[in-house]
This record gives C-alpha cells, sequence and structure tokens, in this order.
C-alpha cells in the first residue's frame, strides 16, 4: 500500500463506520511516521488535496444534510411557501387513561390543546382547549432551529473558491459548527427545568378556555422527538401547615408531594399526569445532527493523522 493509498482508500471515506475508521487511521499513522522524505513529500501533496478537494466535499455535505433539518423545522405546505403545515398529535400514555387530547403544532408553534382531564377524586371530566387568539411557541425548537441555521450561515461562509490553508483553520470551523450542532441537539434532548410558581406565573396559564381552575397547572416541553404534556393537580395547604412546609425546587417534572408557594398561597402537588406524542420529523432532525456531527469528527480525525505524525505541521 503506497502513502497516498493510505489516506486516501476507501476505509477513510467511509462515513458510518468508526471502528474501521479507527484502526485504519492507526495504521497510517504508523507509516506516516516511519515515512522517508519522498513518502512524505507524498502525504504533503496529498495534505494539500484534502484542504483543497475533501474539505469542500464535506461542507457541501453537511450544508444539503442541515438543509434538510431546517426544512423540517419549517414544515412549508405545499405550493404555500408563506404558510407551515399544520399537524395533530393525539396525546397518549401507557400508565393512565387521566388526560387524553389533541395538540396542533405548526413549525415552532403549538396553535391548539384540546384536553380532557378527569379528576381523580370526583372523576369529573374537565375540557379545556386553547382560545382562538393564542398559540403557545415551543422555545426549545425555535432556538434548536436558530443553532441549525447558524451552523448553515458557518458552512456557507467559506465557498467553493475558499482555500484553506492549515488544518487548523478546518478545525476551528468545524468546533464552531459542532458547537451550534450539539446546542441544537440539547436543546431538544435537555427540557427547561422549572420551579413551580414559574409553571403558575406562565402565560400559558391564561390561553385556556374555560379558565384553568386554581387549581390545575399544566406545562408542555420536548424531549427528544416527543412532545410532552404535564397536568398537576394541587390541593391548598392550611394556614397551620407552615411548620411541614417545604417548597420544592427546579424540575422538569415535579413528584406528588411537592410543595410551592403563589399569590401568598401554600400549594402541594396531589396527582401528576404526563401525556406524549411522538413528532416523527423531530426524530429525523436528531438523526440528522448525529450524522452532521460524525462528518465533522471524521474530517478533524484526518486532519490530526498529517499533523500529528509528519514534521509539516499545518498548526
Amino acid at each position: 500500500m503506497t502513502p497516498y493509498a493510505c489516506v486516501s482508500g476507501a476505509a477513510a471515506h467511509k462515513v458510518t463506520n468508526n471502528l474501521i475508521e479507527f484502526h485504519y487511521f492507526g495504521h497510517c499513522q504508523a507509516r506516516m511516521a516511519a515515512a522517508s522524505p519522498a513518502e512524505r513529500a507524498v502525504l504533503e501533496e496529498e495534505f494539500k488535496w484534502l484542504l483543497r478537494e475533501e474539505v469542500h466535499a464535506v461542507l457541501k455535505q453537511l450544508q444539503d444534510i442541515l438543509k434538510e433539518a431546517s426544512r423540517r423545522f419549517a414544515m412549508p405546505a405545499a405550493g404555500l411557501e408563506s404558510q407551515m403545515k399544520q399537524e395533530n398529535f393525539i396525546l397518549g400514555s401507557s400508565t393512565t387513561d387521566q388526560v387524553k387530547g389533541v395538540l396542533t403544532l405548526q413549525g415552532e408553534a403549538l396553535t391548539q390543546a384540546d384536553i380532557n382531564l378527569k379528576m381523580t377524586k370526583s372523576n369529573q371530566v374537565l375540557h379545556f382547549s386553547f382560545r382562538e387568539d393564542k398559540q403557545w411557541k415551543m422555545q426549545q425548537i425555535q432556538d434548536a432551529r436558530n443553532h441549525v441555521n447558524q451552523a448553515l450561515q458557518l458552512l456557507s461562509s467559506r465557498d467553493d473558491s475558499y482555500h484553506f490553508k492549515t488544518g487548523a483553520e478546518v478545525n476551528k470551523l468545524m468546533d464552531a459548527v459542532m458547537l451550534q450542532l450539539t446546542r441544537a441537539r440539547n436543546r431538544l434532548t435537555t427540557p427547561a427545568s422549572l420551579t413551580l410558581p414559574e409553571v403558575a406565573s406562565s402565560s400559558l396559564t391564561r390561553m385556556f378556555t374555560p379558565p384553568l381552575p386554581g387549581d390545575i397547572l399544566v406545562n408542555f416541553y420536548i424531549n427528544l422527538s416527543k412532545l410532552c404534556l404535564i397536568v398537576y393537580q394541587l390541593h391548598v395547604l392550611q394556614p397551620n401547615s407552615n411548620k411541614n412546609f417545604k417548597p420544592g425546587g427546579s424540575s422538569v417534572l415535579h413528584n406528588p408531594g411537592t410543595m410551592f408557594e403563589f399569590n401568598n398561597l401554600k400549594f402541594e402537588v396531589s396527582h401528576v399526569h404526563k401525556v406524549e406524542c411522538v413528532v416523527p420529523w423531530l426524530n429525523d432532525t436528531l438523526v440528522f445532527f448525529t450524522i452532521s456531527l460524525q462528518l465533522c469528527q471524521q474530517l478533524k480525525d484526518k486532519i490530526s493523522v498529517f499533523s500529528s505524525y509528519w514534521n509539516y505541521r499545518p498548526y
């Protein structure tokens, strides 16, 4: 195997088989360490080819993938570029039928929530839905989309005519793109932790008709590819309960028994209901993020093969 083949062989271009690439690069590194001056000259030419050709090929591939991710967030309706498709999702739970409902998602906005809640003690069924003039922005989706668009801007800042001079320059760009992609992924995989007073004071509580009872709180969030609804049933603590009052902190999901104070009243969570629905296009975007991060890392790995094992150091 020639040094040229060592670097440009098919195994080094695999996207999905990291284990093969790991061993393959290790083999290449061993050969480079023992390379003659002539072989090192060939390697230097190969590195220049990588900067001139392969880097741009990876950038183009990344742009194509992230444009698909961006389109998933926008969800344009066919022939109506200014509008976005509305999708209805049925809420479900494997543990309870206390809460049922249908959510309508339009891009990053929850435009309708039609919910039935069976009260635990009375078995009375409450029905409430968004007012027609209200919709709830899913901040996690909005933030993830913004990070994807920032990654695309970084990639488009280096067109085909741009000449990368060093591996460090490529790595700097890859690090910046990976930072945006990691932030985008984390926004979908890590819901915000809130205190119950923060949930109670949210404008979400004022979006329903009929208005939510004072002993009901709701919250929506994204967890991976799922759109989740949490319903808290509360009871008011008596004024003489101060001795045992221990307010809870921040959490994605508060358990029964959690206490909090709001509007000079003290409450305790009596029941918690979590229901969710799978949003397929959110799963698509998470897959796109994973593939893109792998592509970025593999390009960095190829550059490290050169920079670590021969005298010509592009840093």
